[in-house]
């Protein structure tokens, strides 16, 4: 008989065996109520969390379930005490209610069913600032305290169940098209249309604020949408550049029926309030010196907006944190592929955004062929004997920086250009420097964050059209980026470990093909250096949805007898590599 593939340790670390025949249905059933951690070839380490499961207890996992489950599944008896804080965190989700007053004095009303509970609670220093007793037995929280208490209450470890309900914003009528502007049947998937129900709730107050999670590719601007016309009101969609902006007004005029005068764009470069308005996070955060305020925070109270959609919302920056805690009268709709946060602030999504309401895993849509299949690899380039010196001889910061720029990664872009010369590639990096390099020694077009948007605009357009089949791109090209053409990546470097950065350059070249045809990421990598340690922390989003990352040697792509030698060898590449279309 094969042994289970769970080890449950005491301090909630969950181990899981990667070569058990039972690997993969373990994964997908594990990850909806724990966080990878790290990911070694043979076992993964995952750990269970008080929001992890306040996050699985919101999308209806009972405690029942994941605690059958895991009895199951582990190899070995599980420690009461695990049990029992498991036990013990499930049973907070729900306990504390909100509610609005009934006696008109438009308070709010904090209940539990644990009197002593409350008492307790009420009695923390920080919480007594924002609470009153009432003479009825309840606490009574303003209206304009509602988010500081859900926060505060979070952080002592009791989520709240937000049932107070929501303004309805100015009313705006309009419907979703059965045809695209460009003639194309449209019409929302399965599973988009249940993660707007699931969002919706039917319109009551259970519903109304949270995050939805799906994959890059997977349509969460389409889920935005529906959740817009089910709700009929006046939206603000906040999201991470200007060119984002654009692709989401485009999106909303080509799949409903509303007019361009009636969606505005709020950025540096317009600042038009319409019934639908799409704001840059950049704008609202804008201020003119540290110590003034922010400019542009009063957009949420104009408009009339009685739905608030935060896209790619793992980026909120603090400034919008601040200033969603006091709407938490608006509906809040949260989109994004991951719910990891590099800050570790995940909790504030939490409290302010709301809980997750709907997630489906990346290969479940890459199975029913909403998602390209994808190959992944970490291409091992080694470094100079100069660079390993410099490496060696510097500060941890600064190591990762000379491995992530060693320009023997250049004749490795240069083989992967030639293996791949007939498909669509993205090269995405890091570093402005080496990005002007390889733009300048394979003679291709450059996107960087100094990139003017209009050039921008016609640059991704080429992209679209054919014309380009080639661009390097910068951290900008991470997220809301409309390629659907692209099916091969080349990442040169990245933001230390940041995995939400992987998970959403692999996203680039998701988008189903035409031909059917597989996606391949390429990771380089300069081995036994701190940059090493970081991809492996990179891949970690990844792995735990399903992608392995297969280990390959530079040498494998360059010619026989050829060693990736630097910008002499990539040059003569890029001659044999020349494109009319780039």
């Amino acid at each position: 008989m094969t042994e289970a593939p769970l080890i449950v340790q005491q301090d909630r670390t969950v181990l899981l065996e990667t070569q058990h025949p039972g690997y993969e249905m373990a994964r997908d059933r594990l990850q909806r109520f724990a966080e990878l951690e790290k990911s070694p070839e043979y076992v993964h380490f995952y750990k269970i969390t008080a929001v992890s499961v306040w996050n699985a207890a919101a999308l209806g996992e009972t405690l029942a379930s994941i605690v059958d489950w895991l009895i199951l599944n582990s190899r070995f008896p599980i420690a009461r005490p695990v049990l029992a804080q498991l036990t013990e965190w499930h049973r907070r989700y729900g306990l504390l209610q909100l509610e609005s007053a009934k006696d008109g004095s438009g308070e709010l009303v904090l209940t539990c069913a644990e009197a002593d509970l409350l008492a307790e609670l009420a009695a923390d220093d920080q919480l007594q600032k924002l609470v009153a007793h009432h003479r009825d037995g309840t606490l009574r929280v303003q209206q304009a305290d509602r988010g500081a208490v859900k926060q505060m209450l979070v952080r002592l470890g009791y989520p709240v169940d937000d049932r107070a309900g929501y303004v309805s914003g100015d009313a705006l009528s309009f419907a979703l098209r059965s045809e695209t502007q460009q003639g194309h049947a449209f019409a929302l998937r399965g599973y988009q249309q249940a993660a707007a129900a699931a969002f919706h709730r039917g319109g009551s107050d259970l519903g109304g604020c949270g995050v939805v999670v799906l994959p890059c590719g997977g349509g969460k601007t389409v889920v935005g949408i529906g959740v817009m016309q089910l709700l009929q009101t006046n939206t603000l969609v906040l999201t991470t550049n200007t060119v984002a902006v654009r692709q989401w007004v485009r999106e909303i005029l080509d799949k409903t029926d509303l007019r361009e005068d009636q969606v505005g764009e709020y950025t540096g470069e317009q600042k038009a309030i319409r019934p639908v308005t799409v704001a840059t996070y950049q704008i609202l955060t804008h201020r003119k010196d540290k110590l003034a305020a922010f400019t542009h925070l009063d957009v949420f109270d104009k408009g009339g907006f009685g739905l608030i959609v935060y896209d790619e919302v793992h980026l909120l920056p603090a400034p919008v944190f601040r200033a969603t805690a006091g709407i938490q009268a608006r509906r809040r709709l949260g989109l994004t592929a991951t719910l990891v946060r590099e800050d570790g602030r995940q909790d504030e999504v939490f409290s302010l955004i709301g809980p997750k309401r709907y997630e489906v895993p990346w290969k479940q849509l890459e199975r029913a062929g909403f998602l390209a299949t994808a190959q992944c690899f970490e291409v091992r380039v080694p470094l100079g004997p100069e660079r390993a010196q410099r490496h060696a001889r510097s500060g941890a910061r600064q190591q990762f920086r000379i491995a992530s720029e060693n320009e023997r990664k250049l004749d490795v872009v240069g083989a992967l250009l030639h293996k791949h010369a007939n498909d669509r590639v993205l090269v995405i990096g890091q570093f402005l420097q080496q990005l002007q390099q390889l733009a300048t020694v394979f003679q291709l077009p450059l996107i960087t964050g100094q990139t003017p948007n209009v050039e921008r605009e016609r640059l991704y357009a080429g992209f679209r059209s054919g014309s380009i089949q080639r661009l390097v791109v910068s951290k900008v090209g991470n997220f809301a980026v409309d390629l659907p053409d692209a099916n091969v990546a080349i990442e040169v470097s990245g933001t230390f470990g940041s995995r939400q950065e992987e998970a959403q350059r692999l996203g680039r070249i998701l988008r189903p093909k035409e031909d059917g045809g597989t996606a391949c990421f390429y990771a380089l990598v300069s081995p036994a250096t701190r940059e090493q340690e970081f991809a492996q922390k990179r891949q970690l989003f990844l792995t735990e949805q399903g992608y392995a990352y297969a280990i390959v040697e530079a040498a494998t792509f360059l010619p026989a007898g050829a060693t990736a030698g630097g910008v002499g060898a990539a040059t003569g590449m890029a001659k044999a590599n020349e494109d009319p279309k780039r």
